[in-house]
């Protein structure tokens, strides 16, 4: 069944397979959104390596404008990650099936509201650039913290630079040179681990390629199918609280 199916993403009974499933999926969004918001703003925003870069940098020389700006986008990811802990804490003690589903309905409105109300940036600029990028910044660290806390911190899909890590040392792993070594001394790679880090780059990759031609040919109304995606896997648990709620 569908319905079945869309309702064991997000439910709070957590298992391998959905959180790879949602996984992979969010990982999709991730790389459409950071693709088409560089296109939009010219700025990457779901990884905060190079903000805090960034930081470092201007602080260094003295870009107060653009210091301000970086600080701005690290402080919008560390308000989405801490929004989206609270939604899901805050579920968890109202005992309800969407704590994990609230997240990505709060996401898939921001999105929705972007995509929708983008036309203005160009007649707005200096007003919608900074708050696009805060914005996005938020979407990223919010999603970022939801697929940690369902999949115990085993599942990150804007953090690709832990991915390709961790890709390299299953590998390293798996072309081992084990001749002469003791059975318990052998070096065995995780085949399941790297599966999945494989698959959650791919995703992220499909996404950045799908967001970046969606931007290129349809600009910001491209977010649009990002949201309902978002819609489409939160939608369920959601309305399973509502039928709860009224009974």
């Amino acid at each position: 069944m569908p319905i079945n199916y869309l309702r064991g993403l997000t439910k709070p009974e957590r298992n391998d397979v959905t959180n790879r499933r949602l996984g992979r999926s969010l990982a999709f969004v991730a790389g459409a959104a950071n693709a088409g918001g560089f296109l939009a703003v010219g700025q990457y925003t779901s990884h905060m390596s190079g903000v805090v870069s960034s930081l470092a940098d201007n602080l260094a020389l003295g870009n107060i404008g653009v210091l301000a700006a970086a600080f701005s986008s690290l402080l919008s990811f560390l308000v989405g990650a801490a929004t989206s802990a609270v939604l899901i804490n805050w579920g968890r003690r109202n005992d309800l099936r969407s704590r994990y589903a609230m997240p990505l309905m709060l996401e898939a409105s921001l999105l929705l509201c972007f995509g929708l109300l983008g036309s203005n940036m160009e007649t707005h600029r200096v007003m919608f650039v900074p708050a696009t990028v805060c914005l996005l910044c938020y979407v990223m660290g919010l999603q970022n913290a939801m697929i940690t806390k369902v999949s115990n911190a085993e599942i990150r899909t804007t953090h690709v630079t832990g991915l390709v890590t961790d890709i390299g040392i299953e590998l390293g792993k798996l072309f081992y040179w084990n001749i002469g070594a003791t059975h318990e001394g052998k070096v065995r790679a995780d085949r399941r681990k790297l599966a999945l880090l494989g698959s959650l780059l791919l995703s992220f990759l499909s996404g950045g390629l799908a967001g970046a031609l969606g931007f290129r040919h349809l600009g910001f109304i491209s977010t649009v199918p990002l949201a309902i995606v978002l819609l489409v896997l939160c939608a369920v648990p959601i309305l399973d609280d509502v039928r709860s709620y009224r009974a």
